[in-house]
Order: C-alpha cells, then structure tokens, then sequence
C-alpha cells in the first residue's frame, strides 16, 4: 500500500462515518485529517440542548462515527488504532484514528462494510416474523466485542416493563419546555442534508402501540398496518457512565445495528427512557445492571425504506474552535 493510497483512504473513511446514526439525524461530528489518522471531534453547535443537555447522545453518535471509519479502513485494506479522548484538555476531541500498517480485510470486515451504506432506521411497523436465536446470539456477541453489553428484552413482563417507561419518559419529555420546538426544528419537509424526513418518522402514533415512539408528524397509517404485537427490543449499554463509556458504548451499537443489518434485519432507536435521568435509573434497575443503560433498540424484519440523508464530506472535515466543553 502506498502513500497515495492512504490518502484516498481516509476520506473514504470519513464518508463512511458520516453514515453512522444520530437522535434526529443531527450528525454531531467533525473530522480532520492527518498524513496517516482521521481525528474525530464533537460538535456541540449540533447537540440538543433539551433532550441531551449533557451531551451524552452526541458522545454516542460520535462512537458510532469512529466504527465506522474503522470498517471503512480494514475494507480498504489499513490496519488502525483508535484512541477515545486523546487530548485530555479538549473533551469536544473525542477519537484519533491511527493507521498503523497494511491489512488484508476478513469477510467480517466485508460483511460490515457492505452493511454501512444499507444500515438505516426504519420506524414503520416490522413484520410479526420471529428472529431466529442465532441471529440473536450474534446481536449479543457484537456488543460484546466492543466491550458492551446487550441486553434482550424478552417475554411479557419485561416488554410490559420497558413499554412503561418507554411511554412515562415521553410524556415527561413531551411536557418538558422547549422540547416539542426542538423536535420540530429537525423535522424536514423539503430535501435537507440533515434532520428527519417527515415521510421517515414513521405514521402517527396510536394508543394501541406497545412501544410509545416519537411523533415526526408522519401520515395515519393504513389499516392492518398496526406494529408488531412481540416486538424485538434490546437494551445497549457499557460498563460505566462516563464519557469515554458513551464513545465506547456509540461504537458497540454500530456494531451491532451492522450486524443486524448484514443478518437481513431493520432496526431503529429508542432514546426517550435514557433521555430522563429518573427513568434511565428505573431500566437500570430493571434490568439488574450496575451501569445505566445508553440507548433501546428496535430490529425485525421490513420492507425496505429509505435511508436519510447525510451532510457532504466537505461540510464535516472543517474544525471549529470550540470555545465550551461537552464534558459532563
């Protein structure tokens, strides 16, 4: 591998970066590149100040950005490393990619790469079509790799469980000043490069949902097109809550959401419970783990939809000068 090919290699990265998930596709993210590392930093200028006023979704997205990038290396054949926090005076400085060598990619390399441009979230109803254990062990493994945890929601008392504080954490957030504004401010109605296509956010919500989801303003749904009665739902999380675990916890869920596209699945995000401090604590206990949970996940099997847009490279590479910190 040569010099030259490096070079093309790290924007390559970066357009698969930016292909990572963000609560209302705010793509929190800038990127600078070196003569052999991509450094990866926050930008709080895209943080919702409402619904993330620690910063901890931003942190998240930006985790699953660097995944991405480290895919999009090994496919291209790069060796790397990855450093969380680098420059421990600069908390929006989240991530430095360093390449180290050439690497002959692994079909799993392959299989995650191919998976980055079909990876999306789909928010409309999924089919009543069991997902087999073994894909669900292979859900579970990916989040370990990446030293998370993945946590299967299964049999009805703890569907009924999670549905609860689904809906008690969207009716707070609801009544919470400021946040209905903020949601509709990344509501899209025209062609954008960023926010929520209102055609995207899936239909109108119903009484009848198990699982209570955010309202994009989206269509009436047709009849018979109700949402799964046995939902798959998985709870992600790392093993601390810090910021280092929400970068940390960001990469485990792209490999995850990876993983679950490759195996054929639609998946999309639920972040209304970790989204309200005392809620996030309740699925804490809920689910018997010593570390708060970082974000809910939905996946079955769909028709397929389309992805949502994403910002040109050009617009993402530029570094601002943050003068404030997105450390908590």
């Amino acid at each position: 591998m040569t010099r030259a090919a490096l070079r093309t290699a790290l924007p390559a990265a970066v357009r698969a970066a930016v292909r990572a998930p963000s609560v209302h596709n705010t793509q929190p993210w800038r990127f600078r590149l070196g003569i052999d590392n991509i450094d990866v930093y926050a930008d709080p200028d895209r943080q919702l100040p409402v619904a993330d006023p620690d910063g901890r979704a931003l942190r998240l997205s930006c985790g699953a950005a660097v995944f991405n990038a480290r895919v999009a290396l090994a496919h291209l054949g790069w060796a790397s490393e990855t450093v969380l926090q680098p420059d421990a005076a600069d908390a929006v400085h989240v991530a430095r990619i360093h390449v180290t060598g050439p690497h002959t990619a692994t079909p799993g390399d392959e299989e995650l790469h191919a998976a980055i441009e079909r990876r999306h979230s789909n928010r409309g109803p999924f089919m009543d079509t069991a997902i087999p254990l073994t894909v669900r062990a292979r859900l579970v493994d990916a989040a370990r790799v990446e030293q998370c945890w993945l946590d299967l929601i299964v049999g009805p008392v703890a569907q009924d469980m999670v549905a609860e504080l689904v809906h008690a954490a969207d009716q707070l957030l609801l009544a919470t000043p400021g946040y209905q504004a903020e949601l509709a401010s990344w509501i899209r109605d025209q062609p954008s490069p960023d926010g929520v296509p209102r055609d995207a956010g899936g239909p109108t919500p119903e009484p009848q949902d198990l699982l209570t989801r955010r309202d994009f303003g989206g269509p009436s749904r047709p009849p018979g097109r109700d949402y799964e009665t046995d939902p798959f739902v998985a709870v992600l999380g790392a093993y601390g809550d810090t910021p280092f675990d929400d970068l940390q916890a960001g990469q485990g869920l792209q490999r995850v959401l990876l993983t679950a596209t490759a195996n054929g699945l639609a998946t999309s995000l639920m972040s209304q419970p970790v989204e309200v401090p005392a809620i996030r604590e309740q699925l804490r206990l809920g689910l018997h783990r010593g570390a708060a949970p970082q974000i809910l996940l939905r996946a079955g099997y769909a028709v397929a939809a389309g992805t949502t847009p994403r910002r040109p490279v050009a617009d993402v590479l530029a570094v601002p000068t943050v003068p404030q910190s997105t450390r908590r």
